[in-house]
């Protein structure tokens, strides 16, 4: 028969061998819960990474797409300003030049024409023309108050600029058909083709 101090060890064996197993089962357990939070980190830790890298490669490609339109954009600009100052220096020449228009041996009808426009544009029958010395002595302004049924009359002398200045209706109206003010105006129209002229392209 077992004393009582046999059974109280046997009891504490019994205690500690089940303590022990329930210390085991617990570890187990918490391995498994460890691998399962960290499997779960793992594959979070890869999702997040594939989106920042996408996000990156996202980026960098807006970049280079940025960059390059960029690139693009001050290349097309150079060329515009390179086509602005060429065309600019072309125009400035041809005013220059625009002075010995006088010298052509035509210029009476030139003068005829540019006062014929003048008061044509104006519809005036009554009319002050303004001209350069050289113009006024090529113009026959009784032959074009003639033809135009109107009373056409010298005006003070243009100190800038070829050609002819028409005021009317008491200078309300006023029509600037100079040579100089003719360019000006075609300039924008004329641009195009006379790029296309530069480069040897066919207008």
């Amino acid at each position: 028969m077992k004393t009582e101090a046999e059974d109280i060890e046997l009891l504490a064996r019994a205690i500690m061998a089940e303590a022990r197993d329930e210390a085991e089962q617990i570890d187990i357990e918490a391995k498994e819960k460890a691998d399962v939070i960290r499997k779960r980190a793992q594959e979070q830790a890869e999702s997040e990474r594939k989106v920042i890298l996408a996000r990156a490669k996202e980026d960098a490609d807006r970049l280079r797409s940025q960059s390059s339109a960029t690139t693009q954009l001050k290349a097309r600009s150079m060329q515009l300003e390179q086509r602005e100052k060429i065309l600019n220096d072309v125009f400035d020449e041809v005013r220059k030049r625009l002075d010995a228009v006088k010298k052509r041996p035509d210029y009476s009808e030139i003068a005829t024409m540019l006062a014929r426009e003048a008061l044509s544009q104006l519809r005036a029958t009554e009319a002050e023309v303004r001209v350069d010395e050289t113009t006024q002595k090529a113009l026959k302004l009784d032959d074009l108050s003639k033809e135009l049924n109107g009373k056409f009359n010298f005006g003070e002398k243009l100190e800038d600029g070829t050609g002819v200045v028409v005021s009317a209706a008491s200078g309300k109206l006023h029509y600037d058909n100079t040579l100089e003010t003719r360019l000006s105006r075609l300039q924008g129209s004329l641009r195009s083709s006379v790029y296309k002229l530069l480069m040897g392209e066919k207008v």
